[in-house]
């Protein structure tokens, strides 16, 4: 076999290719911010740190609202960044940018004193937003890695890599946390934020094979950065056109803003959700501990289960098993039903995530990934600016933690029923013909 020909390559030899492995070692990297500042450490660390003397629901609220803001700004970017990128061939340096912005904040909040909760939830959302925006370069570069009849397979070994590269770092941060006199800290405290350092250091290393080994062909018609900006609003407004009238294209999108809506809210909101519910802390990142690692090989099971029912048939069965996990968070009331959850979640949070960006991939033009992928990043983070600030004004309203989460429900319904009726074969034939 060719180890420089992806199209050679199935399932785990697919990670021979120089390429594909340097692509799927960012996802390495950067889920390290995703899992232990996003998900992890920084909802708790925020409580009891930063915003002690905060009221409990005051604080869930000011978390929603952080995360709200950063993906409004990142929807605003996506589309407009997209089309400028493809235009320009800047993909690679896009992400580098954001890439640097998101790793330098991240660094920063190990800086940030007791108290300081203002600063601290500023530094986050840059960090989330250089996280966020990064990545819809990172998605768009798929296409230069993986043939069509490979992407189900490339994507999902990103998002498995993904999780054991953040599960490792995060194993670490939390033994710090546990044991932080082993480790040369006086508390448990000084373990926690030098974690914020190691992550961002984490991140920035596995983001070098990337900018070294990974290709963006240029294309012909290619145009300078400066020019590319005005040439990208106009291309913005032509492919909105565009998506409106390829109907699959649309309807997938529409179902995607809705389930990832919930998939999203899940992970940045769930620590904040078990410690309102009064769990200890250390026993909720323990449980986010388990859902990195039964994600890693869950994600590449689930790379194969699209190969073989289809990415969108895949999709399904994991928004039907986020169902019924979000019914069953509603009334819970004990540690071991956390873990159970984690367990659950694990199995297929990678998996939809992964499927998904792999479906869109084939049914949009190969030339326009980064334009496409704008709206496509657009959509999921708009979708998540709503799921965390509904959580956090009804929490804020209500008292009650579990309430807030059944309005979740409606949008993985809502997202099920749209992905139905998506035609995905006719989706490819139209992508192939716009290439």
């Amino acid at each position: 076999m060719n180890n420089n020909n992806p199209k050679d390559a199935g399932g785990l030899a697919v990670l021979r290719d120089r390429r594909v492995f340097s692509w799927a070692l960012y996802d390495w990297g950067n889920s390290a911010f995703a899992t232990v500042v996003m998900a992890g450490f920084f909802p708790l660390f925020y409580k009891e740190y930063w915003a002690t003397s905060v009221e409990a629901g005051t604080s869930t609220f000011q978390l929603g609202v952080a995360n709200s803001f950063a993906s409004a700004v990142v929807v605003i970017l996506a589309p407009i960044l997209g089309a400028i990128a493809d235009s320009a061939n800047s993909k690679k340096r896009f992400l580098v940018v954001f890439a640097l912005l998101g790793v330098a904040m991240t660094a920063a909040l190990y800086f940030v004193a007791w108290g300081e909760w203002f600063m601290a939830l500023s530094m986050f959302v840059l960090a989330t937003i250089g996280f966020s925006a990064a990545n819809i370069f990172y998605d768009s570069l798929i296409v230069n890695v993986a043939p069509r009849e490979k992407l189900d397979v490339v994507s999902s070994w990103g998002f498995s890599l993904g999780y054991l590269g953040g599960g490792v770092l995060f194993a670490l941060c939390v033994a710090m946390r546990l044991w932080p006199g082993s480790f040369g800290f006086m508390s448990a405290q000084d373990a926690t934020q030098f974690g914020f350092l190691l992550t961002a250091l984490w991140w920035l290393l596995f983001s070098l094979p990337l900018m070294i080994n990974v290709p963006e062909p240029r294309r012909e018609d290619g145009v300078h950065l400066w020019r590319a900006v005005g040439q990208g609003f106009r291309q913005l407004k032509a492919t909105f056109g565009k998506i409106r009238k390829l109907r699959v294209v649309f309807v997938f999108l529409l179902a995607y803003w809705l389930y990832i809506d919930g998939v999203d809210t899940i992970v940045r909101m769930a620590i904040d959700y078990g410690a309102a519910l009064k769990f200890d802390g250390t026993q909720l990142v323990t449980a986010l501990l388990i859902t990195q690692f039964v994600g890693f090989p869950a994600a590449i099971a689930f790379g194969f289960l699209g190969q073989r029912i289809g990415a969108k048939q895949g999709i399904l069965v994991g928004i039907a098993v986020y169902i019924a996990v979000t019914l069953w968070a509603v009334f819970m009331d004990s540690v071991g039903e956390f873990y159970i959850l984690a367990v659950t979640i694990g199995l297929v949070q990678g998996g939809v995530q992964a499927l998904s960006r792999s479906l869109y991939a084939r049914i949009i033009p190969a030339g326009k990934a980064a334009e496409y992928f704008g709206f496509y990043n657009m959509l999921g983070k708009f979708a998540a600016i709503l799921g965390p600030l509904m959580m956090g004004v009804v929490s804020l309203l209500t008292g009650s933690p579990r309430l807030s989460l059944l309005s979740i429900l409606i949008l993985f319904i809502g997202g099920a029923l749209l992905l139905w009726r998506v035609d995905v074969p006719q989706g490819e034939r139209m992508a192939r013909e716009l290439e």
